[in-house]
């Protein structure tokens, strides 16, 4: 008898939960791909919006005649109306209404998320996805001029695409435990990266012969991914029948009712308990909200308020991820100026950003598992950006080799941050002992963090372009100030803010 390969044993080797494990992880990764591949078209679309297409021509007779050239302006050339001199205001004000819809909707989302089941609500969000990204396509198609229309689809697409990250954070939060959490959580966030550079390769394909195909694309994939979360997406860890597709259970189906009413009973009284412990948590909530005279007031709303380090991570994402979005929104056009690139090379150039967000992110987890302090490797890594970032202003001007080297540091120290406190610390904050093992407790948190952070990414992009305006330099400067805000936020949970991992072995240590 012939042997078994290795490659076989190896698959052999494990079980059916790790086979489950793997797949969530993979489906997951490729549903939120989807999502940012989706958001990045509008990034290189804009130096297409908008050409710097002042061109010399020269009469018939100008061979002959010896006149001058005639400069013909930026007539007919852009699209309008975005052909006019205040065009990087009005792609600020696009930027603006998606991402400050997104803002106001990922609180909500949240307290939906929780009520409804995960894969409908995914599937829901990004199949409307899909048809307004493809909307914004149709623009083109139908060559429609109105500023409203397009911000109108950016608004809706910026409401529904709120759907995603709390409902793939609950879900991998579901089938992963603390165990390497940074690890885990650094390889899975790099989904955004890996999605903006999809996204770049895609729109910029198109951009020059057809830009409407550069959303419209886009909006086919992540409506595609949406049918495939229909179809594939398992919530949690559920003993599944590969046979019949039901719960693995020797139980009828009506003591299948009976147990899912109890579960129901069980998660109410949970809510409750959750309720009156943190209506004795006054303390927290004066910290918190000075404001408030009654603690109760506040955490009859958002109980996960007043968990340690929520507000402080919270504003922390908020000054990351305006610079984070800032990038993702603004650097292709930026390079197409300062490199003097067309939009098709700004746009795969400007790929080297989010490849270095790969890394910087794995880099992030990994250091933060082995320290057991998720702030003190956000706060090193912030410290760092800055001065990067001021180097970034300078040295592109200098050349192809600095930028790409510049683009690839600060790719890893600007996405470091955001995607450790998006992934490994929502996840750590949203298990908390003190929520007593309530898990969707995690996706209002996820909402929380996120939701405040989507206020910086929403204000980050409107003010490179008002500043953009006055020049680069000041974009720049902004986006080193916003760097320092965050590390001063982050100060306060540095010292007393630690990993799942390292209170645990704590713990041990003292057993």
């Amino acid at each position: 008898m012939a042997p078994v390969p290795p490659g076989i044993r190896f698959l052999a080797s494990f079980n059916r939960d790790q086979w489950y494990k793997a797949f969530t992880f993979a489906l997951t990764f490729l549903l939120y791909t989807s999502f940012h591949l989706s958001r990045k078209p509008i990034s290189i679309v804009k130096s297409e919006l908008h050409k710097n297409c002042s061109h010399v021509m020269r009469a018939p007779t100008e061979s002959s005649s010896g006149q001058q050239p005639v400069l013909h302006p930026e007539l007919d050339c852009s699209w309008k109306p975005f052909d006019r001199n205040n065009y990087k205001q009005l792609l600020g004000a696009m930027d603006y209404s998606f991402l400050c819809a997104y803002a106001i909707g990922m609180y909500l989302s949240g307290i939906i998320g929780e009520r409804l089941p995960i894969r409908l609500y995914l599937t829901v969000g990004m199949l409307t996805s899909g048809l307004f990204t493809c909307l914004f396509g149709l623009g083109y198609v139908y060559d429609i001029h109105s500023l409203g229309f397009y911000v109108f689809v950016q608004v809706a697409n910026g409401l529904v695409q709120t759907t995603g990250w709390p409902s793939v954070v609950t879900c991998i939060g579901n089938w992963f435990g603390k165990g390497r959490r940074g690890l885990i959580m650094g390889l899975w966030n790099s989904h955004t990266s890996v999605g903006n550079i999809l996204g770049s390769l895609i729109a910029g394909y198109y951009v020059s012969s057809n830009w409407g195909l550069s959303f419209i694309v886009p909006g086919v994939i992540i409506a595609a991914m949406g049918v495939i979360c229909f179809l594939f997406l398992i919530e949690r860890n559920v003993r599944c029948s590969s046979n019949t597709g039901r719960v693995h259970s020797s139980q009828t189906l009506q003591q299948i009712d009976l147990i899912q009413e109890e579960w129901l009973i069980r998660s109410r009284a949970v809510t409750h308990q959750l309720h009156e412990s943190f209506t004795h948590s006054c303390e927290c909530c004066a910290s918190v909200c000075p404001s408030v005279s009654r603690c109760y007031s506040v955490t009859q709303v958002y109980p996960a308020v007043c968990l340690q380090g929520v507000v402080e991570f919270s504003l922390c994402l908020l000054f990351a991820k305006l610079v984070s979005y800032t990038f993702l929104f603004w650097l292709p056009l930026y390079i197409t100026k300062a490199a003097h690139l067309d939009a098709k090379k700004a746009g795969d150039l400007s790929t080297l950003f989010d490849v270095g967000g790969i890394v910087g992110g794995i880099l992030a987890g990994v250091i933060s598992d082995k320290m057991g302090k998720r702030a003190t490797t956000c706060a090193v890594m912030l410290l760092l950006a800055a001065p990067t970032l001021y180097g970034f202003s300078m040295i592109s001007q200098f050349g192809l080799g600095p930028t790409i080297g510049m683009l690839l540091v600060c790719g890893g120290l600007v996405n470091g941050p955001y995607a450790l406190i998006t992934t490994a610390v929502s996840a750590d904050l949203g298990t908390h002992k003190s929520l007593k093992g309530n898990a969707r407790a995690l996706s209002t948190v996820t909402a929380i963090i996120d939701g405040t952070g989507s206020v910086g990414a929403a204000v980050g992009p409107l003010l490179a372009g008002l500043l953009s305006a006055q020049g680069w330099d000041q974009v720049f400067y902004m986006l080193m100030t916003a760097d320092f805000l965050a590390l001063l936020v982050i100060h306060k949970p540095h010292a007393h803010f630690k990993s799942s991992e390292a209170m645990q072995s704590e713990k041990q240590a003292e057993i």
